[in-house]
């Protein structure tokens, strides 16, 4: 599936499709916001027969193709009973699910999972997609947490740390102005704890705030210039842990977006610290914007 690139610059929405709870509330709010953006909504259920195809009977594999396509079937329906406006595309792969949703979401699409899978020993299963989709972060993903549709009050929560979130920024100023809502831009930065409960840093706080500040008004000037019609609010903060100080921010916010990047060290497909942290905590949707990739934006 080739996206095509909307006026609203964010492409179309892919989301994934496995008969869970959590997959559904992902479904309803992915058709939400293929509605605010007038892009298609593509449905993909993989059956990740592919790599075990040697290991089946055809009988089994045939099963299983039914069976996702009977789901696409009663998922599409679902979302057009709802919201008959947005085109609907079904997709069944025998890809692995987290390489089937990159695949369909091609280069311009946004991929949304749901938080949670199927209950008991499969909820891990199914948790590990997210959790896989979100550590490639090669275009954009949003993980749906929670049953609030894409009308949740509240403002567009941006976490930006200097030049290089801009992107981040960017698609959050997109997300904004279709909800009508103002975009937060916030930037938290660590303090570190010395004995005896107090901060400890090289420079003064008063000037490292005034560097944060600085950072963070460089990024509001470029998108006051790119979108005039976005109102914009700046904070900072200091606390000795990001993901805590984001995850509180998130309490109000329709949607929180972040720059997705994996950490040093982590081996295999794991997203970083701060980036788990949020997408088990957050209170609202999580849109992980790669900080480097197609649509990525820097001043430097």
């Amino acid at each position: 599936m080739a996206a095509v690139q909307r006026p609203s610059g964010l492409g179309d929405v892919v989301v994934g499709v496995d008969g869970s709870e959590g997959a559904l509330s992902a479904v309803l709010w992915a058709a939400e916001e293929a509605l605010l953006r007038g892009s298609g909504l593509f449905l993909v259920h993989a059956t990740d027969t592919e790599a075990l195809a040697r290991y089946l009977f055809q009988a089994e594999i045939d099963e299983s193709r039914r069976t996702g396509r009977e789901l696409l079937d009663v998922t599409a329906a679902t979302v057009s009973a709802r919201h008959p406006d947005v085109l609907v595309v079904k997709e069944l792969s025998d890809r692995p699910p987290s390489e089937a949703l990159r695949h369909a979401a091609a280069l311009s699409g946004t991929i949304v999972v749901g938080h949670r899978g199927r209950g008991g020993f499969a909820s891990l299963l199914l948790g590990s997609v997210g959790l896989r989709t979100a550590a490639t972060v090669d275009r954009p993903v949003i993980v749906v947490r929670g049953h609030s549709g894409t009308g949740r009050p509240g403002a567009v929560l941006a976490a930006v740390r200097d030049d290089h979130d801009l992107g981040c920024a960017r698609a959050a100023a997109r997300e904004a102005l279709l909800r009508h809502r103002p975009l937060r831009l916030l930037h938290v930065w660590r303090t570190v704890w010395a004995r005896g409960g107090r901060t400890a840093s090289r420079d003064h706080p008063c000037d490292q705030a005034a560097d944060h500040v600085l950072a963070q008004a460089r990024v509001e000037a470029l998108l006051r210039d790119e979108f005039p019609d976005l109102k914009t609010e700046i904070e900072g903060a200091r606390n000795p842990s990001v993901a805590a100080a984001l995850v509180e921010a998130s309490r109000d916010a329709c949607l929180l977006v972040v720059g997705g990047h994996r950490g040093p060290g982590y081996p295999g497909p794991t997203p970083g610290r701060t980036t788990l942290a949020l997408l088990q905590h957050a209170h609202c949707p999580v849109d992980l914007i790669p900080r480097h990739g197609p649509g990525h934006g820097s001043t430097s």
